[in-house]
């Protein structure tokens, strides 16, 4: 089977390389792969041409148009390279005869991991300390943090992700609230306790966003939800940015509502992430304008950036291209997923 992998990055080409040649009695030799750096959209649909199955990330858009292309060139399998699958328009899918699978799990201990590090970071202020002390300042206004210990930690969806976020923070002595429609075992034998959204904004010192992005969620942190925070509050996403209205958030911090933002997620990333802009006028006011902030600290798309989680995902993604061949297919998104 032919396969095009869009927005790939050495990484990409590495890691599904390498799960090729070590992994051969599964079969995975017998996908012929071909890497496009470019992102997948209008202009680039057509390089998929004879190919029956295309690979996207995140952050390519696989809209109606863009599905239309694919279909009259033969793709029939849409083998996403992520658990999230809000780029792709399913219903159109479905109707084009065009099977999408995804990854439904790779490392959720990357991301809580990244999670963790950003709290870290943004209460003990170890990124300005480190630009201080590189330019020779060793003193220590403007670096006083709080103990993690004895405070409140919201955790927002406590599916894979959010249950280990909640397992490691935890451990430093917090009250963990969760909020999810489902109701999880393992969080529960944490001594968490399950509340409404509005509950744990108010009572939430730190609050985490470990969910998906659909109609319901999106902008689930906005003007309204913000004033109901507890003053001062930190905000961290590592989920997707549609999840955060960003310039409700910007008020936020200028009148001190919102105490510490982290990011690994922007709604508008699509045509910065991943790439390197550093050579150019950054042109996103409202991406500017959180970067202004001394307490706002933000990353490019990289809570699963490691070696473990991009093995995982060649894995799988390979594995779901080969089950789908075989007409046994799994980790299937449908239309009212």
């Amino acid at each position: 089977m032919r396969m095009m992998l869009f927005s790939s990055r050495p990484y990409d080409i590495e890691s599904f390389r390498v799960a090729q040649t070590s992994a051969t009695l599964r079969g995975f030799e017998a996908v012929d792969l071909h890497f496009r750096e470019a992102r997948l959209d209008e202009s680039t649909a057509v390089l998929a041409e004879g190919c029956e199955v295309v690979c996207p990330f995140v952050n390519d858009q696989v809209g109606a148009d863009v599905l239309q292309q694919l279909a009259a060139g033969g793709t029939r399998l849409l083998a996403l390279r992520s658990a999230g699958f809000n780029h792709v328009d399913i219903q159109a899918a479905t109707q084009m005869g065009i099977d999408v699978v995804r990854v439904p799990a790779y490392s959720p201990y990357a991301v809580a991991e990244h999670a963790i590090g950003m709290i870290l970071t943004l209460n003990r202020k170890l990124h300005r300390a480190n630009n201080r002390t590189r330019e020779g300042d060793f003193s220590l206004t403007g670096l006083l943090g709080f103990d993690l210990h004895g405070k409140t930690v919201g955790v927002v969806g406590t599916g894979s992700i959010g249950r280990v976020f909640a397992r490691i923070i935890a451990a430093f002595g917090v009250e963990v609230l969760a909020f999810d429609p489902v109701r999880h075992p393992d969080v529960l034998a944490l001594g968490a306790h399950y509340v409404e959204l509005d509950e744990l904004l108010a009572r939430s010192d730190i609050v985490s966003l470990h969910c998906p992005l659909m109609p319901p969620t999106r902008h689930m942190i906005n003007a309204e939800s913000l004033l109901s925070m507890k003053p001062g509050a930190m905000l961290i996403n590592t989920s997707r940015g549609g999840l955060v209205d960003s310039v409700a958030v910007v008020e936020a911090l200028k009148s001190g509502r919102l105490g510490h933002l982290g990011l690994d997620v922007y709604e508008e990333e699509g045509s910065l992430f991943f790439e390197d802009h550093s050579d150019e006028l950054l042109l996103d006011d409202v991406l500017a304008r959180l970067l202004s902030f001394p307490n706002v600290l933000i990353t490019a798309h990289q809570a699963f950036f490691t070696r473990e989680a991009l093995e995982q995902i060649a894995v799988t993604t390979l594995s779901n291209v080969l089950a789908w061949g075989g007409g046994a297919p799994v980790n299937v998104v449908l239309p009212d997923d």
